[in-house]
């Protein structure tokens, strides 16, 4: 069975055969060119038939995520509005959150307003000097992450080393682990708890707390309430609470420039700010107030989208606009006549449903509105204007595509926040009358609708989370994750853009790891394609581990974590840091693999699709944009291209170079590079190799794709990069390239 590679990955020009490239057939060689078969994959031929089917329905899947992730990297319609939500890759996000070291000055920005709250600090402060180990308990939004950035500065002090860990099995690594730093601050945020069968007792966290008090290293945990009732848990548990609001309002005013308020406004203001919960909400009203005065710092404080939620909602809308604003609630932006016929589905789920004899799902409460007609309502379109006045609103978008170019009306509601409001509504008020034919609606257009519906609903689900996440996991993901293509996608997206809440984002990825092993085939596939997004981007490590694990699976699975490693570093072309992580892990594998063995195998089919992909945005290869913006991807890159070049995918790997030296060749910037990652591809290889390398690169240039002026040039760069120097090992002595002559020009070679 083949290799698949990914769309425009170019086609494969073998050289002539050489064994010198690759020192000879072996069993690497043999191993390399026969599919990895594992547990997931059948024997016989129509069983191999069909995992190829399901491999081509998982490839269609990744060109959906890929032209998902385009759209989150580049377009945002209209005005994001979302504090402290992250959204597309690079985002801030609050310190800790994404686990690796926490910089001092993440640290300040975090704690610049920080006041303590009392006594739930002074508790938690006596148990981790005591411990070494505290878990901070409590709602979500109540400041526990700062919390436990500022115990920790306390005790540490204020430049102390601090280090956020994944909070998905890291205290089950930690208490394991003989590495813990002296004088090291650990953060968990949000820990989810341990979710594979070894799971941490009372007697590791034990030695974990005495290993952290011999080393004079501290450990906080932050997670909800059910933290309390672990056993392994309980003793170290400090219920937490928000700093009084009042107390903290005026903390920031006191550091802060402001002028002076009448006594009406200022009376309002501090009503207003003790009503509030959330101190991140107290804070921003501060600082509203400070640069742009009383009434910036009120609207935050009235929080006036609220307002215009609860009060449609509190005039007990009818089936009709009810049904049409729950619609809306997860298909905003799409177009109007699409929404309109999702919206005649949804009324015949609620007629279904209510024909079977239960309450209607129009009212929460008190006597039943009329039901739903059948009949064509005049001016429907025209209702909007009078159903959410304030809180929906048209606009023309232009959506790419076959209609690129010309725009469509879309509903969308007036404020981003709104649309999480109008969902928190409906679950706070509506039950099983509404919610099951609602989720029955939402199975069928995961099942069946298109990219731009399915992405929109699974933006709808993430939000729905917020509030209920048990029954987006049961109902909606669990089922969907183990579907057809469309239902697995559309719980992969769910499962990123759970990412943009923080607490959510531990949740996302606990869901995830619980799909992983023995959870089927289907999850597995529906794992790693959640992992090549916003997830992937936080839990950097996490991501690759998994990845690596599920590559070592059957055919089919290893199929989709190859393309999701592939995605995720065609999504970090931005982020130089998680970009070289990704080549540096595969990198890792590749050298710490035996030779021989099925491990390596596997480590090098990932890395030639890496050394194959093309951009996110363009039919040009991924390895360019890095070579011209990523300096330090040089070392990495030919590390691979090396390793790739001894194995039977040498082929694949001069097809990649070539590509990578046609994109580059109208360059100069990028003339040192190429000539240092001829030295580290000359270092790996012995002389043989090299000869043979450059005879396959002049063949390969031959072909009309490559024959390009200035594409031979710069690979003369590449292979003569060591020309003229001594080597020190007559096994790197200089190879000359064919008949020691400069690459010759192909007549008719087509220009880019």
């Amino acid at each position: 069975m083949a290799d698949l590679s990914g769309p425009g990955d170019g086609a494969a020009v073998p050289p002539a055969a050489d064994e010198d490239m690759a020192g000879g057939p072996g069993p690497e060689a043999a191993e390399a060119a026969e599919p990895v078969l594992g547990p997931d994959s059948g024997g016989d031929t129509a069983e191999r038939r069909k995992e190829q089917d399901e491999r081509d329905e998982d490839g269609r899947g990744y060109d959906d995520l890929r032209r998902v992730q385009q759209l989150v990297n580049n377009n945002f319609y209209g005005v994001v509005e979302a504090t402290g939500a992250a959204f597309g890759f690079g985002a801030a996000s609050s310190p800790g959150l994404s686990p690796g070291t926490i910089e001092p000055a993440e640290a300040d920005r975090a704690l610049r307003f920080y006041v303590p709250p009392r006594p739930c600090f002074d508790d938690a402060l006596r148990t981790l000097r005591e411990n070494a180990l505290v878990v901070l308990t409590g709602q979500d939004n109540c400041g526990r992450g700062a919390g436990a950035l500022a115990l920790l500065r306390t005790v540490l002090g204020e430049e102390a080393a601090l280090r956020s860990l994944s909070p998905a099995n890291a205290l089950a690594e930690l208490a394991a682990s003989r590495e813990l730093r002296p004088g090291q601050g650990y953060v968990i945020l949000d820990y989810v708890g341990e979710l594979r069968p070894e799971a941490v007792q009372s007697y590791e966290i034990g030695r974990l707390s005495e290993e952290l008090g011999r080393k004079g290293s501290y450990l906080v945990i932050t997670a909800g309430d059910a933290a309390s009732r672990r056993l392994a848990l309980r003793d170290h548990c400090v219920p937490w609470q928000a700093p009084d609001p009042g107390e903290l309002f005026e903390h920031c005013r006191a550091r802060l420039p402001h002028a002076g308020l009448a006594p009406g406004t200022e009376r309002e203001l501090l009503e207003r700010v003790g009503e509030q919960r959330r101190p991140a909400d107290v804070v921003a009203a501060a600082v509203a107030l400070s640069r742009d005065g009383a009434e910036a710092a009120l609207d935050i404080l009235r929080d006036r989208h609220r307002e215009q939620v609860r009060e449609w909602f509190g005039r007990r809308p009818d089936a009709d606009d009810l049904l049409a604003l729950a619609a809306l609630a997860f298909l905003e932006g799409i177009p109007e006549r699409t929404l309109e016929k999702e919206c005649a589905a949804l009324a015949a789920h609620v007629r279904n449903w209510e024909q079977s004899g239960e309450t209607p799902a129009a009212e929460p409460a008190g006597p039943a509105a009329a039901p739903l007609t059948g009949t064509v309502a005049r001016q429907s379109r025209a209702r909007w204007r009078e159903r959410a006045v304030e809180l929906v609103t048209t606009e023309f978008r232009v959506r790419p595509g076959r209609g690129a170019g010309r725009g469509e009306r879309c509903l969308v509601f007036a404020s981003p926040r709104i649309r999480e409001l109008v969902i928190a509504e409906l679950y706070d008020l509506y039950g099983y009358e509404l919610w099951y034919p609602l989720r029955q609606w939402l199975g069928d257009l995961a099942l069946h609708g298109d990219l731009d519906t399915r992405t929109e609903v699974a933006r709808g689900v993430a939000l729905l989370a917020r509030y209920a996440l048990v029954e987006v996991d049961e109902n909606l993901l669990t089922v969907w994750s183990d579907g057809i293509t469309s239902q697995r996608v559309t719980a992969a997206l769910t499962l990123q853009f759970m990412c943009d809440v923080e607490h959510l984002a531990p949740q996302a990825l606990s869901t995830v790891i619980s799909w992983v092993d023995n959870r089927g085939a289907g999850r597995a596939v529906t794992a790693a394609m959640a992992l090549t997004g916003r997830l992937g981007s936080l839990y950097r490590l996490e991501a690759l581990k998994t990845l690596w694990f599920l590559a070592n699976r059957g055919e089919r699975v290893a199929f989709s974590a190859r393309r999701s490693l592939v995605l995720l570093l065609q999504t970090a072309e931005r982020e130089p840091g998680r970009a070289l992580l990704i080549l540096r892990f595969v990198r890792t594998v590749v050298v710490k693999s035996a030779p021989g063995s099925r491990e390596r195998s596997i480590a090098l089919r990932a890395a030639v699709q890496l050394l194959e992909a093309s951009r996110l945005e363009a039919d040009e290869p991924v390895t360019a944009a890095l070579l011209r913006t990523v300096p330090d991807s040089v070392r990495h890159l030919g590390s691979l291209w090396a390793d790739v070049l001894h194995s039977s995918n040498r082929s694949r790997a001069v097809t990649a170079l070539c590509r990578t030296l046609v994109q580059l060749r109208d360059d100069p910037s990028v003339t040192g590079a190429v000539r240092e990652l001829g030295e580290v591809m000359r270092n790996a290889m012995t002389a043989r190799q090299w000869a043979a390398l450059g005879r396959h690169l002049s063949i390969a240039l031959r072909h009309p794709d490559y024959a390009i002026p200035g594409a031979h040039q710069l690979a003369q760069v590449l292979i003569g990069s060591l020309r003229g120097r001594a080597p020190g090992d007559p096994r790197r002595a200089t190879a000359p390239l064919t008949a020691n002559r400069p690459f010759t020009s192909a007549q008719g070679g087509r220009s880019k």
